[in-house]
């Protein structure tokens, strides 16, 4: 055993089992929600040609939009917003409220399923980056610090989203 560790072929088969093992034993590399599949699905050209560059940059490359400059931030208007990618249902207005942070803020999705959530470590404190579960799209981040009922505040990009009008004395 000696004299075959003592040759770069030992070694290298040494290497290979303790390494295989250790892949085989904790599988491969398991695909983020960013790498799933989703229903709605385009490729870089088309987006550009679907999106707006602003709204590129924030539903296909995760950017911000500046404070106070998104058009639905301020928007007290009864409806429902979707998401500016693939037209799902995202949040209601019965829901919105103001955080005082510049960004259009939920307490709750119009459902579970409407969004995907994922750890985002872009910047020094890990945040929970919020996704549209149809096309995959970069919508916001949710904090632990909003109202009741849920105590969550999705902190979303208007850039990132349509706002559909509910009909006159309907409520969302």
């Amino acid at each position: 055993m000696v004299n075959v560790m003592k040759n770069g072929i030992g070694v290298f088969l040494l290497l290979v089992a303790v390494c295989g093992a250790g892949v085989y034993a904790f599988g491969a590399h398991q695909p983020s929600e960013k790498q799933a599949v989703f229903a709605c699905k385009h490729t870089d050209a088309e987006w550009r040609k679907i999106l707006s560059p602003d709204a590129y940059k924030v539903l296909r490359q995760a950017g911000t939009e500046r404070a106070y400059t998104g058009k639905y931030w301020d928007n007290h208007e009864q409806g429902i917003y979707k998401c500016a990618g693939c037209g799902q249902q995202l949040f209601s207005s019965a829901t919105k409220f103001n955080s005082g942070t510049g960004w259009p803020s939920f307490y709750q999705t119009i459902n579970k399923k409407a969004v995907l959530e994922q750890s985002d470590r872009s910047l020094e404190d890990e945040r929970t980056e919020v996704l549209c579960s149809k096309c995959g799209g970069h919508l916001g981040h949710v904090f632990p610090d909003g109202p009741r009922p849920t105590g969550l505040r999705y902190c979303m990009n208007s850039v990132a989203m349509t706002f559909v009008k509910a009909p006159s004395g309907k409520k969302h």
